[in-house]
């Protein structure tokens, strides 16, 4: 599938995956507007939001990830930097995984490396913030305008028990391109990855941020940019040997 996708500017490619319930247009705002002063800016509308319009949702990040390559592959784009956040940063860390020739590096946030003791507490709290947002018109109306799929079955998605990818999270042994991991301080369950992420592979570095959580690129946008800025000079080579 080839996602509904915004561009702008022009140089090395950097494709940002939106968070769930965005779309690649309302989200990373800050960032497109910096990086497409020196690179091309790619924002696709991930699979059921935005335009990218599908009833398929139940294979939702391994089709994800093969939405990635025919829709880089339809743009001519062969390899590019990656940047995602928790459900967009999910979907890079297994595109990395699959497809690293395609990638030059990956940065990713809001993402739990591995899952949490307490995982049936926290989605029982999602389950009750889901229910406010489900009941609030204002929210349904908006989204209604934004998402040309039925963004309410993607919410359901989440709140099954086995639906987050944590035997993908968790192992990142294998990934051979440079990886940055950011994370908001106020974030327990992410911030343990700042410990594993780096003793599992010498190829990952990691930023705490502080004053932040799960939204660190929008929480702290300016300091989340000015390190991905140094980040992706440090990096312009495929793959690490």
């Amino acid at each position: 599938m080839i996602l509904h996708t915004s561009i702008f500017g022009n140089g090395e490619a950097i494709v940002f995956l939106h968070t769930g319930l965005q779309t690649g247009l309302t989200d990373f705002e800050y960032q497109r507007e910096y990086f497409k002063q020196y690179n091309k800016v790619i924002l696709p509308d991930l699979r059921g939001h935005g335009q990218s319009k599908t009833e398929k949702l139940d294979n939702f990040f391994e089709d994800s990830v093969l939405d990635l390559v025919d829709t880089l592959n339809s743009l001519d784009v062969p390899t590019a930097h990656i940047v995602g956040c928790s459900l967009g940063g999910m979907i890079g860390l297994m595109f990395a995984k699959r497809f690293p020739e395609r990638v030059k590096s990956l940065t990713i946030s809001g993402v739990i490396p591995e899952k949490p003791e307490d995982w049936e507490v926290i989605q029982g709290k999602e389950a009750e913030k889901l229910a406010g947002l489900l009941q609030n018109e204002e929210l349904g109306k908006y989204f209604d305008s934004v998402h040309y799929s039925n963004w309410r079955e993607m919410l359901q998605l989440t709140l099954e028990s086995d639906w987050y990818p944590f035997h993908e999270t968790k192992d990142v042994t294998a990934i051979k391109v440079p990886v940055l991991f950011l994370v908001g301080e106020g974030k327990k369950h992410e911030v343990i990855g700042a410990i594993t992420y780096p003793k599992a592979n010498e190829n990952i570095h990691v930023s705490v941020i502080p004053f932040a959580s799960h939204l660190v690129h929008a929480e702290q946008p300016q300091l989340y940019t000015n390190i991905l800025e140094v980040f992706l000079k440090k990096y312009n080579n495929n793959i690490i040997d």
